[in-house]
């Protein structure tokens, strides 16, 4: 790996204060994640101009096949790395919608996007159970180095599912660490798709950008949430521990099925 892979790598978790305040939610149709969820510490995963050095958006998008013309969603977009990217990818014809959950970094982008000039992107509040995409609008969804903060995982994958076209994709990079640590194992990814009904269609590795990059598309008929089944924790199982990890809060991974 190059010094500069590495830097990526490295910085994922700054280690600072929580930007989002953690209330319990109250029981409600969908599982709990037997998991932890990694803190939202900052709306920048990494240096831009590091990131650009070892090309990880276009490679990235290259992977994803994002052409001229597509509608994509950045979720959790942040400062906008991938938003400014796709929307000169997809060109004039295409849109980019970029969401936030954080208020603050929501209206950063926009200033961003308005500077730009970028007239086919448009920047959205998110909630942290549901990105409130609209029905059957997007080519592909991109979930870049997030999914790891995302606290009810099956509820936000089944409220985001309808959005996708018939033969969308999402798209997911992140790390091979607990999730605890900024990461997200890709056994545990794979099984919380699939119990919400998505299919995976590619996972490989990708130390560019940091981890791995994978692809789903929907499968079958969305369940129930009564129906879905949270996935099984299998502490022998949990990536090995790096300098990168920090102080990890607890030790696990996921088996590739939901319990029954």
């Amino acid at each position: 790996m190059t010094a500069a892979a590495a830097l990526v790598l490295l910085a994922g978790c700054d280690g600072g204060a929580p930007l989002i305040k953690r209330e319990p939610k109250q029981p409600g149709p969908f599982p709990v994640a037997d998991r932890p969820v990694a803190h939202i510490v900052s709306a920048r995963w990494s240096n831009e101009e590091a990131r650009d050095r070892v090309n990880e958006a276009e490679t990235v998008m290259t992977r994803a096949a994002i052409r001229p013309g597509m509608t994509v969603a950045d979720i959790g977009a942040g400062e906008g790395y991938y938003t400014i990217r796709l929307a000169q990818k997809v060109g004039d014809d295409g849109r980019v919608l970029a969401q936030d959950i954080v208020p603050a970094t929501r209206d950063m982008l926009a200033d961003r996007v308005a500077r730009g000039r970028l007239d086919n992107v448009s920047v959205k509040l998110g909630a942290p159970a549901d990105p409130k995409l609209p029905e059957a609008s997007f080519d592909r969804i991109f979930m870049v180095h997030m999914y790891h903060e995302i606290e009810q995982p099956y509820e936000f994958l089944w409220r985001m599912r309808p959005s996708l076209r018939p033969d969308g994709l999402v798209v997911v990079v992140d790390a091979n660490r607990r999730t605890a640590d900024h990461g997200t194992p890709p056994a545990l990814l794979r099984c919380e798709f699939a119990a919400v009904g998505y299919k995976l269609v590619t996972l490989t590795s990708m130390p560019s950008a940091g981890g791995y990059f994978a692809t789903f598309r929907t499968e079958g008929p969305r369940p129930e949430p009564e129906q879905i089944r949270s996935c099984r924790l299998d502490a022998s199982k949990q990536p090995a521990r790096t300098k990168a990890d920090g102080a990890a809060r607890r030790q696990h991974e996921v088996v590739d099925q939901p319990n029954s």
